[in-house]
């Protein structure tokens, strides 16, 4: 299973969503994990791509107008990946992702 961290700011910015809106946060984490735990091509439904402009920022919808950032950190588990969350959100967190 992967490891993670989260910047303050993430986690602030989560308790300010909506209940809906933290479920389908989850949900889309749920097969972001499944998908790393497998070692497989993250699930195209995630869309996640790079964040224009910041180097090793990546995005993930969660939701029409639902975003997430994150990075990848250095490995805690060998073998494993250690994902930092960055922010959380509607799209305009990309604006500082």
């Amino acid at each position: 299973m992967p490891t993670h961290d989260e910047l303050a700011r993430f986690l602030r910015e989560y308790q300010k969503l909506t209940e809906s809106e933290q479920d389908a946060f989850l949900n889309a984490l749920k097969q972001m994990v499944a998908d790393l735990r497998a070692d497989r091509r993250l699930h195209p439904s995630l869309r996640i791509k790079r964040v224009q402009g910041h180097v090793g920022v990546y995005e993930l919808t969660w939701a029409a107008n639902g975003r997430a950032t994150f990075q990848y950190g250095d490995e805690v588990t060998s073998g494993e990946a250690h994902i930092i969350w960055r922010r959380i959100g509607t799209h305009d967190i990309l604006k500082e992702p």
